[in-house]
């Protein structure tokens, strides 16, 4: 075998050019995916979305009914799946449990016609690479989570594909594993030359995995950018929720913004037409009075619907003058007697808010 830099094989000049049409008895899919060689692109999105048939499209498991698929400039629409240059790591990794890790690895450049000496030397090395050069006589069944993760990623990089495919690539794995492997894989697909797509619902590994992220919601794309835009320019009330933000719509008039429902916000920007305004559920202080003496510039009254822990904090869901989530501490929880059905004001400085057109 011989020796490349990197993870992938030499790269082509075009990457991954795709418009995804699916339509499933009531379900249309329509996503475009622009992907260069050496980026990442998660596809993040609510259960249903659409990702993972998305992903299955581009393996060539389910049929397009439109659009095209190009990867290096070769059209793959009626190309069959194992003819395609396309390695995927299935949610579960899919190893066959009576295969030693080396021969699960071996398996695909047997299947491209390499001999049985020749794909285990191969096997060996990308399982070397991968830190698993101690487990190559184990079966799957004798694996870690992060361990059996590891050899699906080495046997889907053995192939040597020009697109790599991962479904939920850590959800089958605990917390703490889940940490330790993310970083792992974050390393690995740095160095991986080709195309990267994977599909995830988790924020964290899209933001930790990915160059860019692609929002599918309904079978649409609603929002794409580098994690940190869409982190502070979320678009839909998904997005909002995923990153963690109170995100509301109107009309800005300098700093005012008018709600579509409800009062106004006074925000630090000065804009005028329509807008998002977004601010963290860290930036509310609640009040079990109306405040007085306060600096805040934006005072609503509201109704704790819920309450939960959130990490070390409480989160409250408030109704009333406005829909919001509020983070406070226990202890402040507990001095206010909050509970459902309390009312309280919430109270938000305009510098703590964020507004940017629609």
């Amino acid at each position: 075998m011989t020796e490349t830099h990197g993870l992938g094989a030499g790269t082509g000049p075009d990457g991954l050019d795709a418009r995804l049409v699916v339509d499933r008895g009531t379900f249309h899919l329509d996503v475009a995916l622009t992907v260069a060689p050496g980026e990442v692109v998660a596809l993040l999105g609510p259960n249903g979305a659409g990702k993972t048939t998305a992903l299955r499209a581009l393996a060539g498991l389910t049929p397009l009914t439109g659009g095209h698929l190009r990867l290096d400039g070769a059209t793959l629409e009626r190309t069959p799946p194992e003819s395609r240059p396309v390695g995927v790591v299935f949610q579960d990794y899919l190893l066959f449990p009576h295969l030693t890790a080396l021969d699960n690895v071996a398996f695909g450049p047997r299947c491209q016609g390499a001999s049985k000496t020749e794909a285990r030397a191969q096997a060996a090395q990308w399982l070397d690479r991968l830190g698993l050069a101690d487990h190559t006589g184990a079966k799957p069944r004798r694996l870690s989570g992060g361990q059996a993760q590891r050899v699906a990623l080495a046997r889907a990089l053995a192939t040597r594909p020009r697109l790599l495919l991962l479904d939920e690539p850590l959800a089958a794995l605990d917390a703490r594993t889940r940490l330790e492997v993310r970083t792992q894989l974050r390393r690995h697909l740095a160095e991986f030359e080709a195309v990267a797509v994977l599909v995830t619902h988790d924020p964290l590994d899209a933001m930790v995995l990915a160059d860019r992220l692609v929002v599918v919601e309904h079978g649409e794309v609603v929002q794409e950018g580098s994690p940190s835009d869409i982190a502070r320019h979320p678009r839909t009330d998904y997005i909002a929720q995923l990153v963690g933000l109170n995100l509301h719509r109107g009309h800005a008039d300098g700093h005012t913004v008018r709600l579509e429902t409800g009062p106004a916000i006074t925000t630090a920007e000065v804009l005028s037409g329509p807008v998002f305004v977004a601010f963290p559920p860290s930036a509310i202080t609640l009040h079990r009075g109306r405040p007085t003496g306060s600096s805040a510039r934006n005072v609503w009254r509201c109704e704790v619907a819920g309450l939960e822990t959130h990490g070390d904090q409480i989160r409250a869901a408030l109704t009333g003058d406005l829909p919001l989530a509020a983070d406070l501490t226990t202890v402040a929880a507990a001095e206010l007697d909050l509970h459902p059905g309390a009312e309280v004001w919430a109270t938000v400085k305009a510098t703590q808010t964020h507004a940017y057109p629609v």
